[in-house]
């Protein structure tokens, strides 16, 4: 089992940049694929970005791709998501999620596919 547990959210102005952070507690954080996903209000949840276990494989979403990246660095056990020039659109409350895996080389962009969830931290872009 694994706790996860989300940082770095904030206000920013359109253009800014923010890191989110996910602390995972256990160790076997190499084994877990991981995800993001944000929700905005009044909206469903959607996935942001997912890193395979081994950090190799990476997915985004169309329309943060060439603004966000994942990253991970397992000896810490520790999930990233950079976000340069943000934009209104992308306040939300982001979430972390993690998957254990028996390949280090998959990674899961679906909410479903997950088992454990962080509390979320909320990211307010304005304009």
């Amino acid at each position: 089992q694994v706790q996860l547990v989300e940082s770095g959210g904030g206000l920013v102005q359109a253009g800014d940049s923010l890191r989110l952070s996910c602390a995972a507690s256990g160790r076997t954080f190499s084994s877990y694929a991981m995800g993001w996903f944000r929700q905005a209000p009044g909206q469903e949840r959607e996935s942001v970005a997912a890193i395979s276990a081994n950090g190799r494989i990476t997915y985004y979403t169309d329309s943060v791709k060439g603004r966000f990246t994942i990253s991970r660095d397992n000896p810490k056990n520790m999930v990233y998501l950079q976000m340069n020039s943000l934009k209104p659109e992308d306040t939300a409350d982001y979430y972390c999620a993690a998957r254990l895996v028996y390949s280090s080389s998959v990674y899961y962009p679906a909410s479903d596919y997950y088992d454990y969830w962080g509390q979320g931290t909320q990211v307010t872009v304005s304009s």
